[in-house]
């Protein structure tokens, strides 16, 4: 043997040595070894394995994965750029104020990009907190790339810079990160820990590598013992073999159903290859007849797949690896050629009922599983693994981005959907209850159904009672999911969330004394967490402590500077209590992280009608009904200050609009009968002061009002009572005023 391959081989049993050490070191509670462990030993395929999708799937920005520039999205009304800054990237987000200047200016540096740029790509930054969030803009492959809106952002109201990147988007998108310690238990804050994996690697598909890597760098190791502490995906059974696949490419909708519920037994991260993929993950699915039953989608490929004709008549032959070698690739002609040679398995081409020139050039897939706009990632195009023969005409037609929330959302039974052999009923029941519920897909009957399940299961987890409390709150039940909320506290009293959940409830039913000591046992638990504090924060501006209040909100911004919601409760309360200036530091500070914060643009459009700054006010007033049309309190306020303003058509249709909104908005009804007596139209100041009677017979002010308006429209008979009534009242103001009314008509005192 040459001296050089002598040299080559010790070079790489050194290596192997190395990475064994490495591997245990890694390992330790884990089983995993670093990504590169394979590499000395499977060149070859390392290398055709890192330039896949899979293998480039999360990687640092560089030249080549972030592409400058700019973007106006108008639904926002908001401007994003993408600046390269000496080899660091940021996006940046700024709106256009009336004067024509820059305004919410809000920018974050470019940390890692996520997506193969096959047919996106999305760009996250890391937080101080250690958590990651997904910018807005992000950069697709169509029309050889644009940039637009991430999905999901393409709205008037969406969470800007503020989405999270579960561990559920983690596990697809990129390898096994390492997390804090307790942060696999359910409803953990999802935080990464240094360093992050750069692409899936290859322990994605094949299980823990430190096993393998360790026998290998054994010395005299036998073959043998090397293939066994590893998992080779293609001896497995069939069975087992998909589901590596479906792990990662199996999605029944990214819609809210949910379309899978992680089992609350394991960890995020804690499958690994070659078990049942239900014993980590349970899926669901619309109902059948449900109208969803075609739904393309961008990580559908194996649902759709499922329900070709070519897999249920192959009985288990056609699986992903028939057309898809996951180590590498093909592109260009030679995929053309690789994919009609696995159509040909089956469909020989003299069997074929094409012309004969199409059946000699071959390109099956582009007439039978053609590139089609996906209906949840609208600017994207995937291959439909829904083997056709014939697929739908115009595919590739622009659509709109489809947002199912509120009205819009899915509302139905949510089944099963099986990935492997069923399992018995009683261990799948409680999952298929709660999958009802949690995204308020089947609250009716999701909630008796839920119930009877737990009945079934003394033993159940606190996270099923947490589900049955919160969809009974869902549907306006508080007081009947007091002892759901209260039965899950017990059964996880070290769940700072699920304790938190309790105080909230017990908040929002008006338990403040007895929500104090559980809210203050959740930030007990987990100390810095900005939500526990914002939460202890509002139960203290309910009981009235405002003192309190105000430190508890500045905690949560101590913790967490970039949430928008502890900025706009401290500035409402700083309102209230009298401090102008800071309250409008803090109002401002809220709309900058998020601009479309509604409430914060009315409390700040409040503060400015009041120190007389009219038009900044009606800015404001106006950007917080385009967010929120709807909103009483909003138009109420309006009114008020357009009043003030000695705009009275405009004050009346607001109140008008109050009115319409909330017809038992008691005090918008009044105002809006005080402006029609004041500008001589008491015939149509007369229903709302009935109603306003109706709502609360013991006021005062609405009797004399309807006295008044009777009076002036000609019925003093009828106006006599409701004068009578107020001329009683405790208040000096309306005693008098109808005094003077009945004096008026020559009715005696």
């Amino acid at each position: 043997m040459p001296q050089s391959r002598l040299i080559s081989v010790s070079l790489v049993f050194s290596a192997i040595a190395v990475l064994a050490l490495l591997a245990q070191d890694h390992a330790s509670d884990s089983g995993y070894a670093p990504a590169n462990s394979c590499a000395a030993c499977h060149r070859a395929i390392w290398d055709t394995y890192r330039q896949t999708g899979m293998g480039r799937a999360f990687s640092l920005p560089s030249a080549q994965t972030v592409t400058i520039g700019t973007y106006y999205h108008e639904p926002s009304q908001s401007h994003f750029t993408i600046l390269d800054r000496g080899g660091r990237y940021y996006q940046r987000r700024h709106q256009i104020n009336a004067a024509g200047s820059e305004t919410n200016l809000l920018e974050k540096s470019i940390d890692y990009v996520m997506g193969s740029g096959n047919h996106a790509r999305t760009f996250l930054h890391r937080t101080p907190r250690g958590t990651l969030v997904e910018l807005p803009l992000g950069w697709y492959a169509e029309d050889g790339g644009t940039l637009a809106m991430n999905p999901g952002y393409d709205a008037p109201d969406h969470e800007d810079f503020r989405r999270s990147i579960s561990y559920e988007c983690m596990f697809c998108h990129n390898g096994y990160p390492r997390i804090p310690s307790g942060h696999d238990q359910p409803f953990a804050e999802p935080v990464y820990l240094d360093p992050l994996p750069q692409g899936i690697d290859c322990q994605r598909c094949h299980g823990p590598g430190s096993r393998h890597v360790a026998v290998a760098g054994t010395a005299g190791a036998e073959r043998g013992a090397i293939r066994a502490a590893i998992v080779n995906p293609a001896r497995l059974p069939r069975e087992r073999r998909d589901e590596v696949c479906m792990q990662c490419h199996l999605e029944t909708t990214s819609f809210p159903l949910p379309n899978s519920i992680l089992r609350y037994d394991r960890g995020p991260f804690s499958y690994k290859p070659g078990e049942p993929l239900s014993a980590s993950w349970l899926f669901f699915d619309h109902a059948p007849g449900a109208g969803r039953g075609d739904k393309f989608e961008i990580v559908n490929a194996v649902y759709r797949m499922r329900k070709s004709r070519c897999y249920v008549e192959s009985q288990g032959r056609l699986e992903c690896r028939s057309c898809h070698d996951p180590h590498a690739v093909p592109r260009g002609e030679q995929a053309r050629r690789h994919y009609d040679a696995a159509c040909r398995q089956c469909h020989a081409a003299a069997n074929t009922r094409h012309p004969a020139q199409l059946r000699a050039d071959g390109d099956c897939a582009s007439c039978h599983m053609p590139k089609r706009r996906t209906e949840d990632v609208v600017h994207s195009l995937a291959t439909d693994h829904l083997i056709q023969r014939r697929p739908p005409g115009n595919a590739t037609a622009p659509r709109a981005e489809r947002h199912e929330r509120g009205e819009t959302a899915y509302r139905g039974e949510v089944v099963p959907y099986e990935t492997g052999k069923p399992e018995p009923a009683s261990e799948r029941e409680l999952y298929t209850a709660l999958a009802q519920v949690i995204e308020r897909s089947n609250l009716t009957g999701g909630i008796p159904r839920l119930r009877a399940a737990l009945a079934r299961s003394p033993n159940a987890r606190a996270e099923f009672h947490l589900g049955l409390a919160e969809a009974l709150n869902a549907a306006g039940r508080l007081a009947e999911a007091m002892p759901s909320y209260r039965e899950a506290a017990k059964r996880s009293p070290r769940s700072a969330f699920v304790v938190r959940k309790l105080g909230v409830a017990l908040r929002q039913s008006g338990r403040l004394d007895e929500a104090l000591p559980v809210l203050e046992a959740a930030s007990g638990l987990a100390t810095s967490d900005p939500v526990g504090w914002h939460e202890l924060g509002l139960l203290h501006r309910a009981r009235g402590d405002l003192t309190r209040a105000r430190a508890a909100f500045e905690k949560a911004i101590a913790l967490d500077a970039e949430r928008p919601e502890p900025y706009g409760n401290l500035g409402a309360l700083l309102l209230a209590g009298g401090d102008p200036e800071r309250a409008g530091t803090a109002l401002r500070e809220a709309i900058r992280l998020q601009p479309d914060y509604a409430d914060a643009h009315d409390n700040l459009a409040n503060l400015l009608a009041a120190a007389g700054d009219f038009p900044q006010a009606r800015t404001h007033f106006e950007i917080a009904l385009r967010l929120r049309p709807n909103d009483a309190r909003t138009h109420y306020n309006f009114a008020m200050a357009l009043g003030r303003a000695r705009l009275i058509d405009e004050a009346r249709q607001q109140l008008e609009s109050a009115v319409r909104t909330d017809p038992a908005f008691l005090d918008a009804r009044l105002v809006l009968a005080d402006l029609l007596l004041a500008t001589g139209q008491p015939r149509d100041a007369i229903p709302h002061l009935r109603e306003a009677v109706l709502l609360d017979p013991a006021s005062s002010r609405a009797q004399l009002g309807l006295g008044m308006a009777l009076a002036a429209a000609g019925d003093p008979n009828a106006a006599v009572p409701y004068l009578r009534k107020a001329a009683a009242a405790a208040e000096a103001s309306i005693r008098e005023a109808a005094a003077k009314v009945l004096s008026q008509l020559g009715i005696p005192q």
